[in-house]
């Protein structure tokens, strides 16, 4: 099954996409907020350590790399505001 364009779909689907787009926003957000929590107890229990390992700053770039890719925002969730303005759904 094809997904149709925003400008081909009916209001009603619009309406369950917005509610798909919440969630969405939701859920990347909490993650973020996780993300973020993970990479500042890590650093700030480097800072507390004796030993400074520069080794161990390579683990604490997958949360930075993750945050950033949920940060990025797509495309997609541009175009659905932009749907939903134009049918003044929002």
């Amino acid at each position: 099954m094809e997904k149709k364009s925003f400008t081909e779909m009916t209001e009603d689907e619009l309406l369950v996409e917005k509610d798909k787009l919440k969630k969405s926003k939701i859920f990347h957000a909490t993650m973020i907020g996780f993300l973020a929590g993970i990479l500042i107890f890590g650093l700030v229990g480097w800072g507390l350590s004796e030993e400074k390992r520069l080794g161990f700053f390579i683990p604490m770039v997958i949360p930075m790399v993750i945050i950033y890719r949920l940060v990025k925002n797509p495309k997609v969730n541009k175009d659905l505001e932009e749907a939903l303005k134009e049918r003044r759904l929002n």
